[in-house]
């Protein structure tokens, strides 16, 4: 079986981030049907010392769109902290994600492959080929983001299975 880049990265994408928008809006309902304000799990987090709701999110769009956007120009570093900062702007930042990754074709993907790029994180600087960043740094990071964000939501008591994880499967047709 042949992959492309193209069905690794932005199919994978496609897949979770649509799930995760659904997850986020399942618990905003849950909150608001609790009488609870869904801004509350905002900086809800998982332990005191792991990133909250928000940057997982933010994370999360950062490690699909982002990375696919930093292949592009040849350099990722970390997002923007403050984008998105209440509830309904990160579900718009989900949003906005899922449209313009289905903007994408994959031969414009694919074509990234040999692309070099640096990651920059302050004055360290990472060298990566296009294919190698988005398989080995960017998917491990924006699943994991992903898992962590739902566990935040899980754990404040919103009514998430796993299948509100997983997204749609790409069945055979």
């Amino acid at each position: 079986m042949a992959i492309t880049l193209y069905d690794a990265s932005v199919r994978t994408f496609l897949q979770i981030l649509p799930a995760v928008a659904g997850y986020l809006e399942k618990a905003r309902a849950h909150a608001v049907e609790a009488g609870r304000d869904p801004e509350d799990l905002v900086e809800a987090r998982l332990c005191d010392d792991q990133w909250p709701l928000r940057s997982q999110v933010i994370s999360t769009v950062h490690h699909a769109r982002g990375a696919i956007a930093g292949v592009k120009a040849g350099v990722f570093r970390p997002p923007n902290w403050d984008a998105g900062s209440d509830y309904a702007g990160l579900q718009k930042m989900v949003a906005d994600a899922v449209a313009e990754l289905s903007a994408l074709t994959p031969n414009e993907v694919n074509a990234l492959e040999d692309q070099d790029l640096v990651f920059e994180l302050g004055p360290r600087q990472m060298p990566f080929r296009g294919g190698d960043f988005l398989l080995s740094f960017s998917l491990p990071n924006f699943y994991f983001h992903a898992t962590t964000g739902y566990d935040v939501l899980r754990a404040r008591g919103a009514p998430l299975g796993k299948r509100d994880f997983m997204g749609v499967p790409r069945v055979k047709t």
